[in-house]
This record gives C-alpha cells, sequence and structure tokens, in this order.
C-alpha cells in the first residue's frame, strides 16, 4: 500500500484539504516570523526583565534564605552567587539585550554613545518590573519579609556613608563594564568574567556598609514588596553618580564611544544602532 506524503512546510499545501489547519499554520509561521524579526524591541526588554529576575532571584534570596534558614548562607556565598548570575545572564542573553540587568549601566551606556537614549525608559522599566517579580516570588516561597533581601545603611552608619560607598563600587563596575566592552579591549563573552569578578570582590570587602547592591533595581524589588524605601535614595543616586564618573574616565582613557564593538557590547546584537561608524 503507498503512502502518499503530504508537505506541511507551509500552510498553502494543506489549506485545499483542511482549510482550518492551512490558516493555523500560516499564522504560527508569522508569528515565528515576527518574533525573529530584529526590530521587536519587546525581545530585548523581556530579556532584561527576565536576566533582572534571576539577578535579584539569588541577590535578595541570600538574604532571605539566611533569614528562613539560620547559619546556613554565609556572607560570601551571599556575594558570590549574584556574580556568577551575572556572568551566566551575560553569556546566555547578552547578545540580545546587552544584558544591562541594572539602570545605572542603561544611563552609562547612552551617555557613553552606545546606547540610544529612546530606549533607556523601557530598559528600566523591564529592569524594575523584573526585580519586583523576583522579590514577590522569593517572599511567596520563602516565607519572610522581602526586607531582609534588600539593602540597607549598616547600623552605626549614615545615608551618607552608604552613598559614598555605592558611588565608588558602582564607578569601578561600570569602569570595567565600560572598558571591557570598548573597540580597543573588546573582550566578547569573556568580559562576563571580568564583570562577575568585580562584583564578587566588591561584596566581599564593602557589602557590611551599604550590601553593594551598585544596582538601583536590585534593591528596588525587595523595597517595593516590603514596602520599606527608608533609604533607598542611597541606591539610587550612589550608583547613577557612579555610572556618570565612570563614563567621565572612560572617556579620559579612551575618547568618545559610540563604536562598532561598545555599541554591540551595550545593545546586543540585534539591528545594532552605531553612533560612530567609523570607530571600532
Amino acid at each position: 500500500m503507498n503512502n502518499k506524503a503530504v508537505s506541511v512546510s507551509h500552510g498553502s499545501s494543506v489549506e485545499g484539504v483542511f482549510p482550518h489547519v492551512g490558516h493555523e499554520l500560516r499564522a504560527f509561521e508569522q508569528s515565528i516570523a515576527d518574533f525573529q524579526d530584529p526590530s521587536q524591541e519587546w525581545r530585548r526588554l523581556f530579556s532584561e526583565l527576565l536576566g533582572t529576575f534571576f539577578l535579584v532571584l539569588v541577590a535578595a534570596g541570600g538574604g532571605m534564605m539566611g533569614q528562613a534558614f539560620p547559619d546556613t548562607i554565609s556572607r560570601t556565598a551571599a556575594v558570590g552567587a549574584p556574580a556568577l548570575m551575572v556572568m551566566a545572564v551575560i553569556l546566555f542573553m547578552g547578545k540580545i539585550s546587552g544584558a544591562h540587568l541594572n539602570p545605572a549601566v542603561s544611563i552609562a551606556f547612552a551617555l557613553r554613545r552606545d546606547f540610544p537614549w529612546q530606549r533607556v525608559p523601557g530598559y528600566i522599566v523591564a529592569q524594575l518590573g523584573g526585580a519586583a517579580l523576583a522579590a514577590w516570588f522569593l517572599q511567596a516561597a520563602v516565607h519572610v519579609s522581602a526586607s531582609y533581601g534588600s539593602n540597607y545603611p549598616a547600623a552605626g552608619f549614615s545615608d551618607l556613608n552608604a552613598f559614598f560607598m555605592e558611588l565608588i563600587l558602582t564607578f569601578g563596575l561600570v569602569s570595567v563594564i565600560l572598558g571591557t566592552a570598548s573597540g580597543a579591549q573588546n573582550l566578547g563573552v569573556i568580559g562576563a568574567l571580568g564583570v562577575a569578578g568585580y562584583i564578587a570582590l566588591a561584596g566581599l570587602w564593602a557589602s557590611p556598609i551599604s550590601g553593594a547592591s551598585m544596582n538601583p533595581s536590585r534593591t528596588f524589588g525587595p523595597d517595593l514588596v516590603a514596602a520599606d524605601f527608608h533609604a533607598y535614595w542611597v541606591y539610587v543616586a550612589g550608583p547613577i553618580a557612579g555610572a556618570i564618573a565612570a563614563v567621565g574616565i572612560a572617556y579620559v582613557l579612551r575618547g568618545r564611544g559610540g563604536g562598532h564593538a561598545g555599541s554591540e557590547a551595550a545593545q546586543g546584537a540585534l539591528n545594532t544602532q552605531v553612533a560612530a561608524p567609523d570607530k571600532a
């Protein structure tokens, strides 16, 4: 008995026999084509939301797990886990959105001309949303207040002390990010090791004072869910001031940005917009 091969690679091949199936198949193919369209900004925004969700999951999760299960999470583990997560996120989705995961980084890339300003608000909203979702999940799953996963100035230290600590730590972090993304020292995915290494080292020596957040979204999520913003200004003003200072130093060291390497690192590989096409 002969079997007839029926092609289903295109909706028109089955439409004559199964009109409804042919229509659904064409709609599915179009949705795939739309997903692969590099102009679809929602892909980048979803990437930022998902990446920030995972970052805050481990960054806030360490403190919350330590409260729920005393003497199980060391400070070394609590500061090392976010560093490893940032490295993993950069490696698995940096080519899609640039894996900023941090409003201070998005602002720095825009000031450096590696990232379009019109895309900054969407990135920040996605980052804050991912952070809030992670904190809500943790509070529901771990059964302790999200405040245990947030950052606050240490007892005996003022908000101003914590502000300057966050400023200098973020200055270093953004300097590493901009440096490894530059045309002169473009390290590609290996830059993820430099960024992760800096986050771990900063946390190891500086977290007792301010928590070594270096990221307004990382602190925003737990503060929102815990409804406690009493020192949040520290974790907005400090990182943003540090990021601005890092952009200034990048200009001194490497001149103006906007080249191919920095733009692709900041934006990902989807329809990259280059402000200075003649620059590497």
